[in-house]
């Protein structure tokens, strides 16, 4: 089982800045991609920007030029710097991690954090 710490949400004025982090750990042999999500009151959740461990990543359109994904390999750890940050980036976010079972070695194995909520006030 594996356990996902977010932390770094919060309040803050539109055109700020916030730093989220997620650390996983648990029965992790290896992470392949690493992601933030987000859901705002009546959407669905959508995918805000993933990250492989070659590095590769992906945004949504909407944070393109905003917000930054980062991973730390030795610290199990992803971040997500979100800059000029807009009222329509409020949501609860969430960290994903797709990894493989060091019990099992299964790979493929998705799990979810609590979620982190970010108000953006206009």
């Amino acid at each position: 089982q594996v356990q996902l710490v977010e932390s770094g949400g919060g309040l803050v004025q539109a055109g700020g800045s916030l730093r989220l982090s997620c650390a996983a750990s648990g029965s992790i042999f290896s992470i392949n991609a690493m992601g933030w999500y987000r859901q705002a009151p009546g959407k669905q959740r959508e995918l805000v920007a993933s990250i492989t461990n070659d590095g590769s990543t992906n945004y949504a359109d909407s944070v393109k030029g905003r917000f930054t994904i980062s991973r730390d390999n030795a610290k199990n750890t992803v971040y997500l710097q979100m800059n000029s940050l807009k009222h329509e980036d409020t949501a609860v976010y969430y960290c994903n991690v797709n990894y493989r079972d060091i019990r099992t070695m299964i790979r493929g194995i998705s799990s979810w954090g609590r979620g982190t909520q970010v108000t953006v006030s206009s």
